[in-house]
């Protein structure tokens, strides 16, 4: 875990509008600055149901607190440390991950009454002999503050009569079985009841640590299609039957069934099959990214209704991309930056795309398509020959779907530097809507997040990523397209963690910039949308074209004020920039504006 090579984690229970925690928060502060550079880690933990991140937020911005605060709103963090108030701190040995001491942080705080100053430390005294190796020599200390209700605790009871074939098994059926199947990508199949209790605690573990299910998306950010998440009451209930000991109960074993194999065409025969390259999957070890082209078999312009990628190792193929490509690479490998439309791709459970209403892709003769191939070694070498099934419309949509990127090729993150932020966006020119977005970063991609900046200035969250995982790509799809009006920016905020503590990180001691490979580092958010004002007959090139043209600008932009400082001109781009800064300053103030900009680089392409 990330943490594991700390001397110490210490928490401390907050809640909203207790006047202990807030009294208390200088004093935590305090013993956080004394300890920062012995690599002690502190942190707030709320648990009060009736708080939520953003009056969390609130309360911390208006109060000051400059510590971290986990949200605990499944409450499974606070019933496993037995949290029964607020303010109470917890010292945890990240060696055993053993609680060593919880309590107050000294005694100068108690009900209404305040000390002038403190006699007795306990926080400090606890951390003090957990770092000389010593033992604490009191480790439990009744602190004041406010009492945090965990309903479940009344009902531990009721816990052990879940039923396993009313309740829990179609939870797994419906959330789990897809991947967790005979010849599927989990690593094991959920075919019984006797499995599944095999696997209980480890289930409990990949649903508390936020491994399982693969859905990286911030469940109180955006609705998204095809969200295979569990919701907070399907987890409890997981986490609390397994915690009763996955009792069995009464009834037939729902998921002891044999299991038709999954169609090989769900949506019916293509009506163009395409072959994807071969590949031999080793039996164990990692797989590089696998970048294979296809030259474009189309004869004649097409418009893209849907899809389906036809894996040829469900157990090896753990994820599809793709990307239409102007021409084919020198290389003969893709290269993500270089997409133009998607065809799809392949997740389990996202097999098939299919366009929204009276809209579709446009696919051009020539060029190629380029993939990303992601395989998984699962105990056994196997030929994977995936195949992507292309349905075209009869008759041409009303409406175009179109795609760009947010991009920033100038990334430059330092050595062994964690939380390290990018930052580029998109201008809209003309009124659109945003059907998905599909965020891309490599191993020291930390987390992501889209943004929508309207005219007027205010901002709404579309996307986070709050733990990126390289390992688990996808394209989010608004359940609702995004409204994007004329002058709107999208914003794509990255942070990277090039530390050791990332166990993904291939070498802490470089610095890194941007590159195709796994190694090297991307910002590249993907994006599918339309012009409102778009149809096929009536098509609108060049929006595209104005969006494109601020693509640079938007990269360099890091403040987001839409000028250009000499201070912002990094990377191959903003050196050619900064070369003729003069020349393009026209109005001499120091900075280039959008138009300054525009027009030099109107000039440029003559």
């Amino acid at each position: 875990y990330y943490y594991k090579n700390a001397p110490a984690i210490v928490l401390m229970t907050q809640g909203n509008g207790c006047p202990i925690v807030r009294n208390a928060m200088p004093a935590y502060r305090e013993v956080r600055d004394a300890y920062a550079d012995k690599g002690v880690q502190f942190f707030l933990l709320n648990s009060n149901l009736q708080d939520d991140p953003q009056s969390i937020a609130a309360e911390a911005q208006e109060f000051g607190f400059d510590i971290p605060v986990l949200v605990d709103e499944y409450q499974l963090v606070g019933e496993s440390l037995n949290v029964t108030r607020t303010a109470e701190v917890y010292v945890i040995d990240p060696d055993t991950m053993r609680v060593v001491f919880h309590g107050p942080i000294d005694d100068r705080l108690t009900y209404e009454v305040q000390k002038a100053a403190a006699s007795q430390h306990y926080l400090t005294d606890a951390l003090d002999a957990l770092l000389a190796n010593e033992e604490v020599a009191i480790a439990a200390v009744d602190a004041p503050g406010c009492i945090v209700q965990f309903p479940e605790r009344e009902r531990r009871a009721e816990h052990a009569k879940i039923s396993y074939h009313d309740t829990i098994a179609p939870l797994l059926e419906k959330r789990c079985v897809n991947c967790h199947t005979e010849g599927g990508i989990g690593p094991w199949a959920m075919s019984s009841y006797e499995m599944v209790h095999g696997f209980a605690p480890m289930i409990r573990e990949v649903l508390r640590t936020d491994r399982m299910p693969p859905w990286n998306a911030d469940p109180n950010v955006g609705t998204f299609l095809r969200d295979y998440s569990l919701g907070a009451d399907e987890i409890k209930t997981l986490v609390h039957w397994i915690e009763a000991g996955a009792p069995r109960g009464d009834g037939p074993d729902p998921l002891a069934v044999s299991r038709e194999p999954p169609a090989d065409w769900p949506l019916g025969e293509p009506d163009m099959i395409i072959d994807i390259p071969a590949y031999d999957v080793p039996a164990t070890g990692v797989v590089d990214y696998q970048r294979p082209v296809v030259a474009n078999p189309l004869t004649e312009p097409k418009w893209l209704r849907a899809s389906t990628v036809k894996v040829g190792s469900r157990e090896a193929v753990h994820h599809v991309l793709t990307g239409m490509l102007e021409e084919m690479p020198a290389s003969g490998r893709s290269n993500e930056s270089r997409w133009g439309a998607s065809l799809g791709g392949y997740a389990v459970g996202a097999e098939s795309f299919i366009s929204r209403k009276d809209t579709g892709t446009y696919l051009p003769t020539g060029g190629a398509i380029g993939l990303q191939m992601h395989y998984t070694p699962f105990g056994k070498p196997v030929r994977d020959a995936t195949q992507i099934g292309l349905y075209f419309y009869d008759d041409p949509p009303k409406l175009m779907t179109r795609s760009s990127v947010i991009a920033d090729s100038s990334i430059r993150i330092p050595a062994n530097t964690g939380k390290h932020e990018e930052i580029a966006y998109l201008q809209f020119p003309k009124d659109a809507e945003l059907f998905y977005a599909f965020p891309h970063a490599h191993y020291r991609g930390q987390s992501s997040s889209l943004t929508i900046r309207y005219p007027d200035g205010a901002e709404e969250l579309l996307l986070s990523l709050p733990r990126y995982n390289f390992n688990w790509q996808r394209s989010y799809e608004f359940k609702e397209p995004v409204d994007v009006p004329a002058g709107s920016k999208l914003i794509a905020r990255y942070t990277y963690d090039n530390t050791a503590q990332n166990p993904a990180n291939p070498d802490p001691q470089r610095e890194i910039t941007w590159g195709d490979q796994s190694f090297e580092e991307m910002l590249f958010t993907a994006i599918s949308y339309r012009w409102k004002d778009e149809t096929r007959d009536s098509p609108r090139p060049h929006y595209d074209d104005l969006l494109e043209a601020g693509r640079g600008f938007g990269a360099l932009d890091d403040n987001i004020d839409e000028r250009l400082e000499r201070s912002e001109l990094k990377g191959r781009t903003g050196r050619q920039i900064a070369e003729n800064f003069g020349r393009m300053d026209r109005d001499g103030d120091g900075a280039l504006s959008w138009d300054e900009y525009f027009t030099a680089l109107v000039a440029s392409r003559r």
